[in-house]
């Protein structure tokens, strides 16, 4: 059997952590920070671990 690929979109936009986990970025983080209140941009920094139900998904596109 060949080798399975990464997907390489997924690579870019997702990592996985030591537990197993797969961590992303918030979005609405880019362009039009003006309107956003600090404390909502502040949040938007942190990480975020993505839900259960999409992590089945990412662990098939991220061997």
């Amino acid at each position: 059997m060949p080798k399975i690929k990464t997907h390489r979109g997924a690579a870019k936009r997702f990592k996985k952590t030591g537990s197993g986990k797969f961590k992303t970025s918030h979005a609405f983080h880019s362009h039009i920070l003006g309107k956003k209140t600090p404390k909502r941009k502040r949040k938007l920094r942190k990480a975020l671990i993505v839900h259960p139900a999409n992590a089945a998904n990412l662990q098939r596109l991220l061997p």
